[in-house]
């Protein structure tokens, strides 16, 4: 290769691993095929790679398809892209066309290729790709070990994941958190405890997913003592704190939930970490302490639809209804705000998605009006969703006159959904508009719509 193709080469990698990769995939793809790179396997190769980091694989499977003569790094990027997103059995069909190819695999077609067999819950195609591992002798690699015992402590099949662990000749804290998280989730906590107690190295994780397992099994008592071990080596982090503050409520250990409240505070993270302050509101409120709850609820510099479930909650809980209906009140009237603020503060046109948050907001209020006028003032076409939102809420709040506009609209976009028009013909039946409802069967039979079994169209 010249110095100038391999100059073009280095300037489009630094492309694809830069910071605006995300909104520049089709320049950058556009470029590569102008500079008749579009079959260079090392380019392609990179980019099926940052498109799996991307969630973008429909895209990377174009690309790929488009490749006369791929190579086995190229396939090894299409396995971790569909080991990191599905669908998983995409990475099984990969690996038996490289089969077909007569390209073999090594220890990096693996490693995701079991991740992807882990995503499946499959253990018997698991159990196949293990075999070929043996058969590469690939089954000492450091990442293919940790993908086997992933895969059968993920499903379950602690047996030959303990047998897989005993044979290994180095167990890092990867590892033993596995064969720990296989124990817990498969009803042994107490062998799980066992192996956690024999760990000569662990880190925050493992004292985390101890402490969780511990809470969940109803050992509430021994998973606060081992919190109270975990301080003399490691200082709690964001996932500690939303761990045990729950236990801590469920026990009534207000002195250990402070002392959590008083560290996180110091260090930043009830300000940096949403999860962290929910954890504070659902602790003071369980604990009846609503006025320190209702503080920290305030103060949150951030907060996610969580937060206000969480305090809406506590002041059910502590008999306050009248509080948490002018809590709910708020939040609504925050959402139509930042909506509002859109369009007319930052200069964002509001999706499709944005729309279905204030048609549901507004719906869940009982301001169905509001609603139907929302969508008719869209800049872009309304789909099924946002009038199926619409009118599920008309007919819980009894809105008759709104739901048979929300349907009629329902069946123009969708004409052949002989859902819509039993929905219809049943707003006509609870009206007592029996002639209505022969118009509609006879519009079906015009169609050609036919019912689907279950529904009914009321006689």
């Amino acid at each position: 290769m010249s110095r100038a193709s391999l100059a073009v080469e280095r300037r489009i990698l630094h492309l694809l691993h830069g910071r605006k990769t995300r909104n520049n995939l089709r320049e950058i793809h556009a470029h590569f095929i102008r500079q008749c790179l579009h079959q260079s396997n090392q380019i392609i190769s990179h980019f099926v790679s940052v498109c799996g980091h991307l969630n973008k694989m429909d895209y990377a499977n174009l690309v790929f398809l488009q490749t006369k003569t791929p190579s086995i790094l190229l396939f090894n990027s299409m396995v971790k892209g569909y080991s990191l997103n599905g669908p998983f059995e995409e990475a099984i069909t990969l690996f038996s066309l490289m089969k077909t190819h007569w390209i073999f695999p090594d220890e990096y077609t693996f490693s995701p290729l079991l991740k992807a067999c882990s995503g499946l819950c499959d253990v018997r195609i698991g159990q196949c790709i293990h075999g070929e591992v043996i058969r590469s002798g690939f089954e000492r690699f450091g990442s293919v070990e940790i993908g086997v015992l992933e895969l059968y402590c993920t499903s379950g099949r602690m047996e030959e994941a303990k047998k897989v662990f005993d044979g290994m000749s180095k167990r890092d804290v990867i590892i033993w958190n596995l064969m720990i998280r296989g124990f817990c989730k498969g009803g042994d906590v107490d062998l799980g405890l066992t192996l956690f107690r024999q760990m000569s190295e662990r880190n925050v994780v493992s004292w985390n997913s101890m402490i969780s397992y511990l809470a969940q099994s109803g050992r509430h008592s021994k998973a606060l003592a081992l919190f109270q071990d975990m301080k003399l080596e490691f200082q709690p982090d964001e996932a500690t704190v939303v761990i045990v503050l729950p236990i801590c409520a469920h026990l009534g250990a207000v002195d250990i939930g402070q002392w959590i409240h008083y560290y996180a505070e110091s260090s930043k993270l009830y300000r940096n970490v949403v999860s962290v302050g929910n954890a504070l509101v659902d602790f003071y409120s369980k604990c009846g302490n609503l006025e320190t709850a209702l503080q920290i609820f305030k103060d949150m510099p951030c907060k996610n639809v969580v937060s206000w479930n969480t305090m809406i909650s506590g002041t059910a809980f502590n008999g306050r209804e009248e509080l948490g209906v002018e809590l709910f009140e708020e939040m609504m009237n925050n959402g139509q705000e930042f909506f509002a603020l859109m369009s007319k503060k930052y200069d964002i046109d509001p999706r499709l998605e944005h729309y279905g948050c204030m048609v549901d907001l507004l719906s869940r209020r009982g301001c169905m009006r509001m609603a139907y006028d929302l969508i008719r003032s869209m800049h872009i076409l309304p789909n099924a969703a946002l009038w199926g939102s619409l009118l599920s809420a008309c007919r819980t709040y009894g809105e008759l006159e709104l739901a048979e506009l929300a349907v009629k609209e329902l069946i123009d976009l969708e004409p052949w959904n002989s859902g819509n028009y039993v929905l219809l013909s049943n707003i006509y039946a609870e009206e007592g508009r029996w002639d209505e409802v022969e118009k509609i069967r006879v519009l079906m039979k015009e169609k050609s719509v036919k019912k689907v079994m279950g529904q009914s169209i009321t006689t």
